[in-house]
């Protein structure tokens, strides 16, 4: 039998270093923050599931020592950057459009529970590339988190992995179904329009960075 100290323990530790990575409001965040208020229930839980799953691949790459690899190749990383930075550039235009000049469609509430306004393909898409464009994601949960995860006892690692991996699930689905009690705020245009420009600003920012970091 494992002892206590050697499960419980490491989770906790695992749990409270995945979610201090992860409660941030980033791109990936903030564009499921969008889809709790507006997606139909299916498109957020598929959205965050692929979120949750998504950590959970690659903080089980990072342990298994994907890290080292990923290290060994500024290459791939550097296309994933530029790619990255091109893609966060484009939707920060579309979120400053909407911002400046907010049509009907951008501010439409779901009437029946079910949600109304984006489309399934297109939520996973964006989510998709909000999550595997990012370089920072393979810096964090890859190699930061993968490194904390090796150096753990053998027998307490992969309870560590498993804590981490929870704050994922725990974060992502806490942030997919908790807006939605923030509905009646953004039955209020100027609710969009800030969001918008809030999204606009921070996405232009990050590609920028990624930019600059890539110089």
């Amino acid at each position: 039998m494992v002892p206590l100290n050697f499960t419980l323990l490491p989770a906790l530790l695992g749990l409270g270093t995945g979610l201090s990575l992860i409660v941030a409001i980033g791109a990936q965040n903030t564009y499921l923050l969008r889809l709790g208020v507006v997606a139909a229930r299916r498109v957020v839980l598929s959205a965050l599931l692929l979120c949750a799953l998504s950590d959970a691949v690659l903080i089980t790459a990072g342990t298994l020592g994907v890290g080292a690899i990923i290290q060994r190749a500024p290459d791939a990383m550097e296309i994933v950057r530029v790619v990255g930075a091109v893609f966060l550039l484009t939707y920060g235009a579309l979120a400053a459009k909407r911002a400046l000049r907010p049509g009907a469609k951008a501010m439409e509430l779901p009437e029946d529970g079910e949600g109304s306004g984006i489309r399934f393909g297109t939520a996973i898409a964006t989510i998709a590339a909000f999550t595997w464009l990012n370089p920072h994601a393979y810096l964090d949960t890859v190699v930061f988190l993968g490194s904390l995860a090796s150096q753990q006892a053998p027998a307490a690692r992969w309870w560590w992995v498993g804590g981490a991996i929870f704050a994922s699930f725990l974060w992502f689905a806490a942030l997919g179904f908790g807006t939605r009690f923030l509905r009646p705020l953004f039955a209020k245009p100027i609710a969009w329009r800030i969001l918008d420009g809030v999204t606009a600003a921070m996405m232009i920012g990050i590609a920028v960075e990624l930019v600059i970091t890539a110089v």
